[in-house]
């Protein structure tokens, strides 16, 4: 997937230097192609998970506590060495891309590693939900004195760009889920989650196509946010652990923390930030170039959760399986 992403940056690049009356049609599409995304991620998202909330209190304490107050400081930590004041809009951007914990992709890779993917399906909408709350606020705490970042009425627009695409995608969803049969209708979300890593590919096409003069004017920039984001995973890698440990989680809830608090929502956060802050092609593209780097540092990341699980015996007899380790991952 990071490779589908890096031939959309030089599709892109190429159309928009090349052919500039291209990627100011390009551009033009943009909005369209937001909607479409966002739709599709609200589609694949399953709400009715957010009744079982009450089945694991503590894990959900802890995920969220980290995603929301720990992580974003973090984030605000590294970002503000990496660029503050100096560069704001890839501040913003960069900021803008920590700060949104993964509502997809993330459940993939939990299952991949053995972790709970029962309780990382309660956690995705919960993930939602939170972070589409916060966003306005996000934007007025980070954005909000920068220069060069106009805000206009971001709480409104977010406000329309989600309720619409809301709407309709529960409304789909509701409609195939009961006038499809189960197979046709399980077929229907493999197909919406195939499409997404496409249409986040056309997105960046579109961006980049439009805005290439602008980010190449920036280009010496880009290995900084490399670095920040090297770093912000590797912080975040290690407070995933240290709260696991500290709240005596098993592993498969360990692994899914791990995972929840690595894997950002980096889709939705380029959707919403395109109609948000109009206009700024340094933002969209501080969020796309850490998105690029997220994909090999989540298969890295299940290596090395997998090699570390606790060995699993199964005793003759009653068939159980008994951990040879303590309740977490020594």
């Amino acid at each position: 997937m990071p490779g589908l992403f890096v031939g959309a940056i030089v599709v892109g690049s190429l159309a928009g230097s090349s052919a500039p009356s291209v990627g100011e049609y390009l551009g033009g599409w943009v909005d369209t192609t937001v909607l479409v995304l966002v739709g599709l991620l609200f589609f694949e998202v399953r709400f009715s998970e957010l009744r079982r909330i009450r089945s694991a209190p503590k894990f959900l304490a802890v995920a969220l506590v980290l995603n929301f107050v720990v992580i974003p400081l973090i984030g605000w930590g590294i970002a503000s060495a990496a660029f503050g004041a100096r560069e704001p809009a890839l501040f913003v951007g960069l900021l803008i891309y920590f700060v949104s914990p993964c509502t997809d992709w993330f459940l993939g890779f939990t299952r991949m590693a053995q972790g709970n993917v029962g309780l990382g399906s309660m956690l995705l909408p919960l993930n939602m939900i939170v972070q589409l709350l916060l966003y306005p606020v996000y934007l007025r705490l980070i954005a909000g004195g920068q220069s060069g970042v106009d805000l206009g009425a971001t709480a409104e627009v977010v406000g329309q760009w989600f309720i619409i695409p809301f709407a309709t995608s529960m409304l789909v969803r509701y409609l195939a889920r009961t006038l499809l049969p189960r197979d046709w209708f399980a077929w229907l979300l493999r197909v919406v989650g195939a499409a997404i890593p496409a249409v986040i590919a056309l997105l960046i096409v579109q961006l980049f196509a439009a805005n290439i003069a602008t980010v190449l004017g920036h280009a010496s920039s880009f290995a900084v946010i490399l670095a920040a984001a090297i770093v912000f995973f590797a912080i975040t890698y290690g407070v995933g652990e240290a709260a696991a440990r500290f709240a005596r989680l098993a592993y498969p809830e360990k692994a899914l923390l791990v995972m929840t608090t690595a894997a950002r929502n980096a889709p939705l956060m380029l959707a919403l930030t395109t109609v948000a802050l109009p206009g700024q092609p340094l933002v969209y593209a501080a969020i796309i170039v850490g998105m690029l780097i997220e994909f090999p540092h989540l298969i890295v990341l299940r290596s090395v959760l997998l090699r570390h699980r606790p060995i699993v015996h199964v005793v003759t007899g009653d068939e159980r399986r008994i951990l040879r380790t303590s309740p977490i991952d020594s």
